[in-house]
């Protein structure tokens, strides 16, 4: 018995051992090391320009805007805030405003898309409200190609929200303070064939070493 005890106590040291060396060796397909899938969606993301009516899923949307949040922000003052629209009626309005701003009322600047997450930034709380708010831009466009759907950045959520009209949905809102639009983030299923990359101009990167 007393021999039996130490082989037990090895053999589960070395279970132990394998499982840690298991949980820090990263994964291999075909002999190469995995893909870095937070570089894989930055590669691939594209801007999309055609949207099916589908609705996504309530849950995926709030991850995505979830993902807004969590974008860097100037002393963390987090400027910015997401009006995340999902009602048809308020996105049709949101389109005729901006429409209207680029003087052509026959077009829906959304594309179709059925969710539009509108970005605004507060100018009085940071400096950076402008930067604050692309990158929230940034990591709602990048999210919802992680979860499968089209996204784009649509203009003129400044001059939208400048108007009467603007102003008072944010007052229906409840939404008080210098607040700024930054983009509109419009998001849905891909109609069509997804957009191929535009070749990379030359001297993107200048290196100092």
């Amino acid at each position: 018995m007393k021999k039996i005890i130490p082989m037990i106590v090895c053999a589960a040291a070395v279970l132990l051992f394998v499982s840690c060396k298991e949980q820090t060796v990263p994964e291999f397909i075909d002999d190469k090391p995995a893909k870095n899938t937070a570089m894989e969606n930055l590669l691939t993301r594209r801007s999309v320009r055609q949207y099916t009516d589908e609705m996504p899923p309530m849950e995926v949307i709030e991850e995505i805007c979830k993902a807004g949040t969590y974008a860097p922000t100037g002393r963390n003052l987090q400027s910015p805030i997401i009006i995340a629209v999902t009602n048809r009626e308020m996105r049709d309005s949101l389109s005729r405003m901006n429409a209207r701003v680029l003087e052509n009322d026959s077009i829906d600047p959304f594309y179709g898309a059925p969710v539009v997450l509108v970005v605004l930034a507060n100018r009085d709380t940071s400096y950076t409200y402008l930067e604050d708010g692309s990158l929230v831009m940034g990591n709602l466009m990048n999210a919802a190609h992680a979860k499968g759907l089209g996204s784009c950045w649509i203009h003129r959520a400044k001059e939208v929200f400048e108007t009467p009209e603007g102003k008072q949905i944010l007052a229906d809102l409840g939404i008080e303070g210098n607040y700024v639009g930054i983009g509109n983030c419009i998001l849905g299923y891909t109609a069509g064939e997804y957009p191929d990359p535009a070749p990379r101009k030359e001297n993107w990167v200048y290196w100092v070493k």
